[in-house]
């Protein structure tokens, strides 16, 4: 997980993207009006994945208004366009996330978090692959094994929703933040065709 803040101006956002990638990326240059694949991934702390990275651009761009944020996207390489609208965020409250939002598909939530402390009468299942011999299959695990939780609110209608990062030591703020991450499946009880909640796999967040 990967705290953001937001770029103020446009110009801020074109040096820190059109930065030549990693030392590795013989053939991309800095400040050369063209923004690659691999200068973004440098940027969003990322490789390979394009969902991350569009969701990375749409979190560090949401403060500027439309025609600073143009003026960035049209920067963007021609497969990190088509990228930005395969992978364009739902912008989400966490009522909105519970009733609407689609598995899968990277999601942004405003809300304050609450850590979830785990007990008896919450019980949450994540399906992860695992490797038998030389055949992957998938199995059900305690979500808590894997992820940090919260309960993010949503002022306004004062009603939650789950989230969660990857388990270490750094906590999310409980004050008003912005989630980003994708929307993924969570089973309430070990049998695999038990009804679905939905959960965000928080990957970026920025303070408000």
């Amino acid at each position: 997980m990967k705290k953001i803040t937001p770029y103020k101006t446009t110009r801020n956002a074109i040096t820190a993207m059109d930065n030549g990638g990693r030392f590795y990326n013989l053939l991309t240059k800095a400040n050369d009006g063209n923004v690659s694949t691999s200068e973004l991934a440098k940027v969003a702390g990322v490789f390979s994945d394009k969902q991350k990275m569009v969701l990375y651009l749409e979190m560090s761009l949401i403060s500027l208004d439309e025609n600073s944020k143009s003026r960035v996207i049209k920067l963007l390489s021609d497969d990190l366009a088509i990228a930005c609208n395969k992978y364009k965020p739902q912008i989400l409250t966490p009522s909105e996330a519970k009733e609407n939002g689609i598995v899968s598909k990277n999601a942004i939530i405003t809300g304050i978090p609450e850590h979830v402390k785990f007990n008896s009468d919450f019980n949450g299942f994540i399906m992860v692959p695992i490797m038998i011999g030389n055949i992957m299959t998938m199995t059900m695990i305690p979500i808590a094994d894997q992820y940090d939780i919260y309960k993010i609110r949503d002022q306004k209608s004062d009603k939650d929703f789950l989230i969660a990062h990857t388990r270490s030591s750094k906590k999310l703020p409980q004050q008003l933040i912005k989630c980003g991450g994708i929307l993924k499946e969570l089973n309430t009880e070990k049998e695999e065709k038990s009804p679905k909640n939905k959960f965000l796999e928080t990957i970026y967040y920025s303070v408000l």
